[in-house]
């Protein structure tokens, strides 16, 4: 592997996150601070606990994979479509890089900054409600394997998209509404019975169900399930990032 042509990349993604910081970090992480604010004070009244935890600490990681899985998209989208946009993308293609060190190093960036600011609104949370993990282990591997996914997934869709509109339509249409669909504040037992049959058909609610498993152990789907789902949309999309660049599909036009 062509490990300085990889960092190349990487570090380029990188910087851009010390040029954007303000957008890259402070406004989700304040972003995700008003959502403490308004659900803990006017929810977290009527709704005094969830399977035995405070409703401010149930959230959390809720919201923390709902800002992992916007953000780990932007960066990574963005990231690739920026040097479509503008051309420079055939000097990467024509650079001694090959394709799988060009993902390794954008989507690499993505999902670092993605698990960086996960940890930071992690960190943020503690200020608002008392949080606790009962397995660390597990939390972190389903925040690098989210990341990761997602930033692959961001990758695609970067490459799909040919102007700024098409950028924003899926994580914006779809993804945001899966994400707050999938039990990020809530526990789909809550919901009537064919809900909670439908809601099954929600791939993110089997990520926030084994995130929140490794908090407080409780969940809403088997983390045997979850971490299988995870692995499925991880080959899928590492499939479809492997076809793409097999094909040229939008990069060789």
């Amino acid at each position: 592997m062509n490990l300085r042509g990889v960092m190349a990349i990487y570090k380029f993604e990188m910087a851009r996150t010390k040029r954007t910081l303000l957008q890259s970090i402070v406004s989700p992480v304040i972003s995700t601070s008003l959502y403490f604010v308004v659900f803990g004070t006017a929810i977290g009244s009527r709704i005094t606990e969830i399977g035995g935890v405070p409703y401010g600490a149930f959230i959390v990681p809720g919201l923390i994979m709902l800002t992992l899985l916007m953000q780990s998209i932007s960066n990574a989208s963005f990231g690739i479509f920026f040097p479509k946009f503008t051309g420079t993308i055939y000097e990467i293609l024509s650079a001694p890089v090959s394709h799988f060190e060009i993902v390794v190093g954008y989507a690499g960036a993505a999902a670092t900054k993605s698990v960086v600011l996960g940890l930071i609104i992690l960190a943020t949370s503690g200020l608002f409600v008392p949080v606790q993990i009962a397995h660390p282990f597990w939390m972190l591997l389903f925040l690098v394997l989210t990341a990761i996914t997602f930033s692959l997934f961001g990758f695609i869709i970067g490459i799909w998209a040919d102007n700024f509109e098409k950028l924003q339509l899926i994580p914006l249409l779809i993804v945001t509404p899966l994400a707050f669909l999938g039990g990020s504040f809530y526990s789909i037992d809550m919901l009537p019975p064919i809900w909670q049959k439908v809601t099954l058909l929600n791939p993110v609610l089997y990520l926030i169900s084994g995130f929140r498993w490794s908090f407080y152990e409780i969940a809403d789907i088997s983390i045997a399930i979850s971490i299988a789902m995870i692995f499925l949309f991880l080959g899928i999309c590492t499939a479809i990032t492997w076809w793409i660049f097999k094909t040229g599909y939008r990069l060789k036009n």
